[in-house]
């Protein structure tokens, strides 16, 4: 396939939450935007890591499913009609002797624009593999890094291996569906959110959690990567072998910056720090929104988050459009297209 060229007003790194909020609030002023994400699907971290898991601090929602609320979103930004570039990583940024900058993917197209949004969360990522040899033979067939949906695990014997908070609360969550959950972790004391470890603990003593402490996976037991059992060790090498139709390991994800950190932009302990009041990085036309951004007192909330692609599509919309005032409206005064 031969590559492209495009232009556009604005470049979007990152389909998550952010990202698609900052396509509405970039089309609510009239800016044009592409967006480009590693994945295959919008979402980011929503659909590509717990999409079925609540988040209860979405205003206007009690409680939402965090692949619903992908949806929603999604749906939001449709009338502004952004050109999505999906499974695609950027592979390159130059900023033109005319100021517009062009960004290229890895496949090799090239998009010119006015301005840069990264909404790229922590960068790329990907699961922080335990190290057993096989385990590649395995994954996507019976160990698995995500729980896309719940019903995938009904009445399985799952085993679950890591101490934060996905871990503990897919656990919760399994026990509810799951044959038998046996969660392992290498130590008595948690990541995890308090009110959830004791969840988790008293679920435990109902007999459809069992605690496997202190244990860390030592083995896969199983053909053509169907899993039998998974075996374990304790911290002082002995070993034990439990029964298993799937292992999740949740030991997190691998932030990658990737080209982001060649391109000048000043990055410091894998966050890229901003203008609080604009979300402008150290590069003029460069902005930063959502995890990956930093400054003083920033709370890493998907609700911060779209505020601040309120903000940085407010400040872009000078530079799409030099000279033209901009006028505060109401959405309920404009409303969408």
């Amino acid at each position: 396939m031969s590559a492209k060229h495009y232009s556009t007003d604005v470049v979007i790194i990152g389909a998550g939450p952010v990202g698609l909020f900052a396509v509405f609030e970039c089309g609510m002023l009239k800016i044009k935007c592409h967006v480009i994400d590693s994945l295959e699907h919008v979402g980011g971290q929503l659909t590509a890591l717990y999409p079925e898991k609540p988040i209860y601090d979405i205003p206007g929602y009690p409680m939402i499913l965090a692949g619903d609320l992908a949806v929603q979103l999604e749906e939001q930004a449709k009338p502004f009609s952004p050109v999505y570039h999906l499974k695609q990583q950027v592979a390159g940024l130059k900023r033109r002797d005319d100021g517009r900058y062009e960004v290229t993917t890895a496949n090799g197209d090239v998009i010119d624009c006015v301005a840069v949004m990264i909404a790229a969360g922590a960068g790329a990522f990907g699961p922080n593999r335990p190290p057993i040899d096989d385990i590649v033979h395995y994954e996507g067939k019976s160990v698995f890094y995500m729980v896309r949906r719940r019903q995938d695990f009904a009445d399985k014997t799952v085993m679950i291996a890591g101490g934060g908070d996905s871990a503990v609360d897919w656990a919760i969550s399994l026990s509810e569906v799951a044959k038998k959950v046996h969660f392992v972790h290498r130590r008595d004391k948690f990541r995890a959110a308090p009110e959830s470890v004791d969840k988790l603990q008293a679920i435990a003593k109902t007999g459809k959690v069992e605690m496997v402490i202190p244990y860390q996976l030592h083995g896969l037991v199983g053909r053509d990567g169907i899993l039998s059992a998974v075996e374990l060790a304790d911290l002082d090498g002995k070993k034990k072998t439990v029964e298993a139709d799937v292992l999740l390991p949740l030991f997190g994800i691998v932030p990658q910056l990737g080209v982001l950190a060649n391109w000048g932009i000043t990055i410091e302990q894998h966050h890229i720090p901003v203008d609080p009041s604009t979300q402008q990085t150290n590069l003029p036309g460069i902005f930063a929104i959502g995890d990956i951004a930093a400054y003083p007192n920033k709370l890493k909330l998907i609700l911060a988050g779209f505020s601040e692609a309120a903000m940085a599509a407010h400040a872009i919309h000078p530079l799409v459009f030099p000279g033209k005032e901009l006028h505060f409206v109401y959405s309920t005064t404009q409303g969408v297209p």
